[in-house]
């Protein structure tokens, strides 16, 4: 991997980490369009760069973060089944899924039809509840539908805004928790691939991964306030169909 590959894959990361169309899937696809050889490496890359897209939201939500306790508690709470699922199945994640185009278009696909289903029904779209509100079961759930984005093209940040609706969270609520509860995934995500490869990099490879980190914290500083200010007037169904054409081209071209 070049560092030009690696700045725009960083690119591709910090931009679409927060939006509702998958992270994932999108690095799959834009290392498939660049023709970079799927490699133990270019595994962990993808996931390196995620944590380093969470750093953007630690530095926009760092005053909440630190004065709260409670969100502490709840974010550990949340990430409970996401972290369970995610590391017994992490050899078959890594070793089958990472590399699908198959299942991440029909990912996208599936998750374009939800978030257009989430859009048309009121009940998910009247919700009042503060996160301080969130009950024990209401985490569990949230957290419950995060893990599905382990599948790639599925998208953490739609799984765990729909959880969030579907708890009764506002919108905007929703897209906050879903913000919050990125950091703790992606650090556990991180610091579990980097136990299992041993840190096993070569010097040109912590290169590129130190250009990817900076230039994918840098885009996802811009994603995160653009999303908040467009998710507080609008609604998801730009994203849905955007998912849905996009795996329409995905399929028609496999």
């Amino acid at each position: 991997m070049t560092l030009a590959q690696a700045i725009i894959l960083a690119f591709v990361e910090g931009l679409t980490e927060f939006l509702p169309i998958s992270s994932t899937g999108h690095l799959i696809l834009a290392q498939k369009f660049l023709n970079i050889s799927v490699t133990e490496f270019s595994k962990s890359f993808n996931i390196i760069i995620q944590l380093s897209a969470i750093l953007a939201v630690v530095v926009l939500f760092w005053k909440r973060i630190l004065s709260s306790r409670q969100l502490w508690g709840q974010l550990a709470i949340a990430f409970i089944p996401t972290g369970i699922l995610g590391f017994t199945l992490y050899k078959y994640v890594k070793g089958f899924l990472l590399d699908n185009v198959f299942v991440t278009a029909l990912a996208l696909f599936v998750g374009g039809l939800v978030l257009l289903i989430v859009d048309r029904l009121p009940s998910l779209n009247q919700g009042k509840k503060e996160i301080s509100n969130l009950s024990i079961k209401n985490l569990l759930s949230i957290g419950l539908f995060q893990s599905l984005s382990m599948i790639p093209g599925v998208s953490r940040s739609a799984a765990s805004i729909t959880g969030g609706l579907i708890s009764n969270l506002s919108r905007v609520q929703a897209v906050e928790f879903s913000f919050l509860l990125a950091i703790p995934t992606m650090v556990a995500a991180t610091g579990y691939d980097l136990l299992k490869t041993g840190f096993s990099f070569s010097s040109s490879e912590y290169l590129v991964l130190g250009v990817g980190s900076i230039f994918s914290f840098i885009s996802s500083m811009i994603a995160v306030k653009a999303f908040t200010s467009f998710v507080a007037k609008n609604n998801f169904t730009i994203f849905a169909i955007y998912r849905i054409l996009l795996a329409a081209v995905i399929l028609s071209l496999i």
